[in-house]
Order: structure tokens, then C-alpha cells, then sequence
């Protein structure tokens, strides 16, 4: 089984180096999942018979999610497990996703404590656990979310796509599906399969990845608004896009219940204005403004956008 001792240190060479009793085992110390000042953590080396599975989080995408726990620390964590007789597409994207992972160090992105490699080709991934699961499932359990919740994610995953853009990274689907959260709503990105390490500041917009509802005009039209692409402005917008789905209830270029196909998308993202509120406050609608500007030389980036005053409505009383 392959081994992985520092998510730091991560060599994804192929195939990955083999142990002599061919066991899967993970890296530790695996923190304990509580916020008790007085939690410790244990150097002990676990292998997968100490991860108890408590159940299915999701299927999706060549791979299951699970909810495990470890039965000597009692720690919660979610499993990633994708099938080796899966998708080759699907196998990549978990490699670019632990690559990405292992380069990543902040509150506001989801943890990766390691990976293994099963003899049969399934790829495991050992992930932080988020109790309340994604902003999509928030949704669609309580409904809309106030001006001021808003705020408050808005803040958290500026700081994650803040920290992401200073290390070259863009993660090109966010998405409320991609954005998980725990019972004190503290949010975290997700899900970085299709996420690219940017060797200088402006690439060429040269791959159509991602959920295209999301895709901002030049990353889904390229041959219009190619010369325009900037990744990181890429993901300003589909920012702009999550926080409106999750004021109104729905996404923001079609009515409620109707289901986006591509020319739909295509003829509303490219050739029509960008969407706006149809109500709210007057620093919420800016923040909206400046988010899904269609020319992306006039978006904000994430630093900006860490400034507007919308954003430290989660700070008001």
C-alpha cells in the first residue's frame, strides 16, 4: 500500500511507493476535530482497520465520500475514495486535487491529513469533516440566506481565494456545491479536481473545465472574451454568481425551477447583462457590481473585495 507520511512532502510519482505489509495507512498526527483548548493530538501510526465507516456522504464523479471515524481518537474525518476501475479523467483530477492540497495551508480551505493508494488502484483521501456539509445543502434545507450570513461567507472565502491567488492557485468551480461549512457556519473551498497552479499571472484561457453555469463570459466563450482571461477574475465571478443563488433561492439567470442547458447559459452569460438583485441593500448590490463585471480587467480581485463595505456587515452588530 502506498504510503504518504506529509501532506507537505507529497511525491506523486507513479506508482507510489509500496510498504512491506501492503496495509493502507495514513500520515500522523491526525488533529482531533474539537476546538477544546485542551485537545492533543496522537503520533501513533493508524492504518485503515482504525477508520471506522459511519456512513455515505455522496456518490459523484467516479468516487464515494465517506463519514469515518478513527476508533482510538474517536476524531471524525471524510473519506475520499475514488474507484481505480473509474474514469482515467477522474484519476487525474484527484492527483491535480491532492497536488493543489498539499501546497495549501489556511483556515479557509478544507485540510487534507493524506492519502493512500489501494494495491487495486482505488485512491483514498483523508479529509477535514464538515458537520453541516455544503452551502447547497444549507440551502436547500433552511432556505435563502440573510444580507448579513452572506456577508460572512462572503469574507471567508474571499480570505480562502485571497490566499489561493497569492500562491498562483485558481480553483475554477466555485460553487455553493464546492463551498462546505460546519455548524458554526465556518466555510471552507472544496473540490479542487479541475483547479490549475498558474505558472505566470495571465494564462491563456486554454481548457473548458468546471460547471459551466459558473464560468465567467471569457472562460466560457473564449473565442469572444479569450484575450480577456484571467483566472483569477474567473473565479471573482462565479463568487458573484454563488452569493446571488444563495440570496434568492435559485440560480440568478433563470426562474425558479427551470434547469440550465448550455445554449440557455451561453446566450445569458455571453450575450446578455449581468445579473442583478432584485433587491437588497445598496452595499450588497455593489458588491454584486463589482464581482460580475463581464470585461474581467474591471473585476475585483479577492484583496479588493476583502475591503468593500459589504463585508464587514458580518462584523456589525
Amino acid at each position: 500500500m502506498a504510503l504518504v507520511r506529509d501532506r507537505r512532502q507529497l511525491n506523486l510519482k507513479l506508482p507510489l511507493p509500496e510498504i512491506s505489509d501492503r496495509r493502507p495507512r495514513f500520515p500522523l498526527p491526525l488533529p482531533p476535530t474539537t476546538t477544546s483548548a485542551t485537545a492533543t493530538s496522537t503520533t501513533t501510526t493508524t492504518t485503515a482497520a482504525d477508520l471506522e465507516k459511519l456512513q455515505v456522504l455522496g456518490h459523484g464523479n467516479g468516487g464515494t465520500v465517506y463519514k469515518v471515524r478513527h476508533k482510538h481518537t474517536s476524531a471524525i474525518y471524510a473519506l475520499k475514495v475514488v474507484h481505480g476501475d473509474g474514469d482515467p479523467t477522474v484519476r487525474r483530477q484527484v492527483f491535480r486535487e491532492i497536488e493543489i492540497l498539499r501546497r495549501t495551508d489556511s483556515p479557509f480551505v478544507v485540510q487534507c491529513h493524506g492519502m493512500f493508494e489501494k494495491p487495486c488502484g482505488d485512491i483514498a483521501i483523508l479529509m477535514e469533516y464538515m458537520d453541516s456539509g455544503t452551502l447547497d445543502s444549507v440551502l436547500k434545507g433552511r432556505g435563502k440566506f440573510s444580507e448579513r450570513s452572506l456577508a460572512g461567507v462572503a469574507k471567508q472565502v474571499l480570505n480562502g481565494l485571497n490566499y489561493l491567488h497569492s500562491h498562483k492557485i485558481v480553483h475554477r468551480d466555485i460553487k455553493p456545491s464546492n463551498l462546505l461549512v460546519n455548524n458554526k457556519m465556518e466555510v471552507k473551498i472544496a473540490d479542487f479536481g479541475v483547479s490549475k497552479i498558474m505558472c505566470r499571472t495571465l494564462d491563456p484561457c486554454n481548457s473548458y473545465v468546471g460547471t459551466c453555469a459558473y464560468m465567467s463570459p471569457e472562460r466560457f466563450d473564449p473565442d469572444t472574451y479569450g484575450a480577456n482571461y484571467n483566472g483569477y477574475a474567473a473565479d471573482i465571478w462565479s463568487l458573484g454568481l454563488t452569493l446571488m443563488e444563495l440570496y434568492m433561492g435559485h440560480f440568478p439567470f433563470l426562474p425558479p425551477g427551470q434547469r440550465p442547458d448550455w445554449a440557455t447559459l451561453m446566450c445569458a452569460i455571453c450575450f446578455g447583462e449581468p445579473p442583478s438583485l432584485p433587491e437588497g441593500s445598496e452595499k450588497f448590490r455593489s458588491f454584486i457590481e463589482c464581482c460580475l463585471q463581464k470585461d474581467s480587467g474591471k473585476r475585483w480581485s479577492a484583496s479588493q473585495l476583502l475591503t468593500h463595505p459589504f463585508v464587514s456587515i458580518s462584523n456589525s452588530n
